[in-house]
């Protein structure tokens, strides 16, 4: 439960893991504000979550893609005099080409809502945090971060990664200031990120086992943001997973690559 003017700001709100960390944070009594693109579909959330939980909602409008993006955010928190003491990183997208035919505007673009935006964001939010040594923050990340290259989506797991020594450099420089950082790091999770990102056809192709619903991530991960844990890696399936990939040999896991490559899914 929080108080009055404190919120747990979402970006990336509008469906899957966002969404299903909104319902999360909102049956536990977080007010709760909601970031994405669709003012349609965050007006609906919105009006879900406050009749729903009795909490306070807002939401904000804003494309992390543009580099005012980030700023624009947490201007609209300060006229709001919001305090947000939990920041949840969610915002991201796949690109559905291969790397040699990929326009560097659009890796630039994409680099900047999956890494940039985030260290933005985080930055911003975190020295109000700090004068108030009180703060969770948590960045979406992915099981890509520990697996071997792959051969699609060569840009998602080395930015996932690098986000995760982010979280990690967040922890050691603010802990001692009550702010902990929490990387989630999902596997293939049921949502609508491949529908939307052109990847589908990937997707399909994944066993069923290893596809895991949002509802399930959201909840695990913010149940280990609350206790202030580094990282969380949801399911048993993919806890072993993530520890195979750790000790077994690469070559390995190159062979199986196609099965291991990041993303969510949508059924």
């Amino acid at each position: 439960m929080c108080e009055k003017n404190s919120y747990a700001l979402i970006t990336g709100a509008s469906s899957g893991i966002g969404l299903e960390i909104a319902h999360s944070l909102a049956k536990r009594g977080y007010n709760i504000i909601l970031t994405a693109r669709n003012e349609s579909k965050l007006k609906t959330i919105s009006q879900d979550l406050r009749s729903k939980y009795n909490i306070e909602v807002d939401y904000f409008i804003c494309d992390l893609a543009d580099k005012q993006g980030p700023k624009n955010i947490f201007d609209f928190c300060e006229t709001k005099k919001y305090f947000v003491n939990i920041l949840v990183n969610n915002a991201g997208y796949a690109m559905s080409t291969n790397f040699e035919e990929t326009k560097v505007e659009d890796e630039e673009k994409f680099i900047r809502v999956l890494g940039t935006a985030v260290i933005s964001t985080t930055k911003l939010f975190v020295r109000k945090m700090i004068k108030n040594n009180n703060g969770k923050i948590m960045i979406v990340s992915s099981v890509a971060a520990f697996a071997p290259p792959s051969t699609i989506q060569s840009l998602y797991g080395p930015i996932k990664t690098f986000m995760n020594r982010f979280s990690e450099g967040i922890n050691l420089s603010y802990n001692h200031k009550g702010i902990t950082s929490t990387a989630l790091c999902p596997g293939y999770t049921i949502t609508n990120f491949h529908t939307a990102s052109g990847v589908q056809d990937e997707m399909d192709r994944v066993p069923g086992f290893l596809k895991k619903p949002a509802s399930r991530i959201a909840e695990e991960g913010v149940t280990g943001m609350l206790k202030g844990k580094k990282i969380v890696v949801p399911t048993k399936t993919w806890k072993i997973i993530v520890f195979l990939i750790k000790i077994v040999p690469q070559f390995i896991f190159n062979i199986l690559s196609s099965l291991l490559a990041p993303g969510r899914y949508e059924d």
